[in-house]
């Protein structure tokens, strides 16, 4: 367990709290590495350089718009506060989580 990727996972979480929806068919990705890398974490920018957070949002927003079945996302986990990770990301953390029920269609909405 890393207190440092509990930080950024809470940081992408409040940067996104009024437009996510856990249960959202439209979302965006949020790079793990990058959103480590403002917090000043860069050991761990280059740990979860490839690595994405999907934030499920309420509905849609500007940009272009890509379909993406939601058998993509199998082993994803889902933290409380809506923000969905990787499963080998998950047990990294000491926040609660479950595992990801995404909808059978998703829309990745490119801003």
């Amino acid at each position: 367990m890393n207190k440092d990727i509990d930080k950024v996972i809470e940081s992408i979480s409040q940067s996104h709290k009024d437009h996510i929806d856990q249960h959202g068919r439209h979302y965006v990705e949020v790079s793990i590495g990058t959103a480590a890398e403002k917090l000043g974490f860069a050991d761990m920018a280059e740990k979860y350089k490839t690595t994405w957070a999907i934030v499920p949002l309420k509905g849609p927003v500007s940009g272009m718009k890509v379909r993406i079945d939601g058998r993509t996302f199998v082993n994803y986990a889902q933290f409380d506060s809506g923000v969905a990770v990787p499963g080998y990301v998950a047990p990294d953390t000491g926040l609660a989580h479950h595992p990801y029920e995404a909808q059978h269609s998703m829309v990745l909405n490119c801003t």
